[in-house]
């Protein structure tokens, strides 16, 4: 068994039970985000050992899937540069149209370094607007500086 085919099984399971992302989250666990309850069961992030006992009992996983579960996963799995999702497309897009603005501000206040994916924190919630709800995204790593030698 692998980490995709554990993704399929939860994905399975997920549908025929009718259950959220949030329902999910909410048996899983109650001290790690959503969002990174999510990207660990499609394979992103991994599980603490009583996160993935949960999430066993929840979709009927083997033990196996239990295990993979907890342990450290490849990262960053598109296999497709650009993505043809449209929805991860516009973040491909946003990338490319801002990234370099990001990089200039984010470099004039900080100096020469990047933003940790790593001490990185993210939510997501729902704006209501009468013009058609918004999608707000809230993102905040940690400053890494470049070091000389």
């Amino acid at each position: 068994m692998d980490r995709a085919e554990v993704t399929e099984l939860v994905l399975s399971a997920k549908r025929m039970k009718g259950l959220t992302w949030k329902d999910i989250h909410e048996k899983v666990s109650v001290s790690t985000s959503p969002i990174v309850v999510t990207a660990a069961l499609l394979g992103q992030m991994r599980l603490e050992p009583n996160e993935a006992a949960k999430a066993a009992e929840l979709f009927g996983l083997p033990e196996e899937a239990q295990i993979l579960l907890t342990e450290i996963p490849y990262r960053g799995s598109l296999t497709e540069i650009p993505p043809t999702d449209p929805l991860i497309y516009r973040f491909y897009e946003l990338v490319m149209v801002y990234g370099t603005t990001w990089k200039e501000l984010i470099q004039e206040e900080f100096g020469d370094g990047i933003m940790s994916a790593i001490d990185f924190d993210m939510t997501m919630e729902r704006q209501p607007d009468q013009k058609g709800d918004r999608v707000k995204l809230q993102m905040s790593g940690k400053f890494l500086s470049y070091k000389r030698y």
